[in-house]
């Protein structure tokens, strides 16, 4: 995917951001991946003071609303090491068709690697009041209904869809803006 105009334009404010994988591989299929980016998600929370307003994981990407005070290196280290891990694992559980994939994928100019796990760049979008932070809510919570996949938004395991129906989710949120 070429480089776009799309930036970061505003750090600590909300950015709803987009990460997919290459080729659109269906790798988010498998739990032990989701739960690396989960864990990533829960470490950056802690660590580095992610704030995560909304997430949902499908099956070839990820949306995310996200605030950080480098929001733009945190989710470069966020993508960098998901990717090893992601590609490790399936190193591990030996999975040679969709390590192959991986391989085909990577770009000429990335000659620093074997496999390209992630698209380049995350179409951020700046999330500039409510309205905003609403339409992208329900955009990313309803992902898995236009899909066919669930008839309910809330029975999405990887959302945050359950967070705002006042449900236990699987990662914290904050639902303050």
């Amino acid at each position: 995917m070429a480089r776009t105009r799309y930036r970061i334009t505003s750090n600590e404010q909300p950015h709803f951001l987009t990460c997919t994988i290459v080729d659109w591989i269906p790798i988010f299929t498998r739990p032990q991946t989701v739960q690396i980016v989960l864990d990533s998600l829960r470490y950056l929370q802690t660590k580095e003071e992610l704030t995560v307003f909304g997430f949902i994981i499908m099956e070839n990407h990820l949306h995310v609303i996200a605030s950080a005070k480098d929001l733009a290196d945190v989710v470069r280290r966020f993508k960098s090491f998901t990717a090893r891990k992601i590609i490790d694992l399936l190193k591990e559980r030996g999975e040679k068709a969709t390590l192959e994939q991986l391989r085909n994928a990577k770009l000429p100019h990335k000659e620093d690697r074997k496999h390209q796990f992630w698209q380049e760049g995350t179409h951020p979008v700046l999330v500039q009041n409510q309205a905003i932070m609403r339409q992208k809510l329900e955009y990313m919570h309803n992902n898995p209904i236009r899909r066919g996949y669930v008839d309910d938004p809330t029975h999405w395991r990887y959302s945050s869809a359950r967070n705002y129906a006042g449900h236990d989710g699987i990662l914290e949120v904050t639902r303050v803006w």
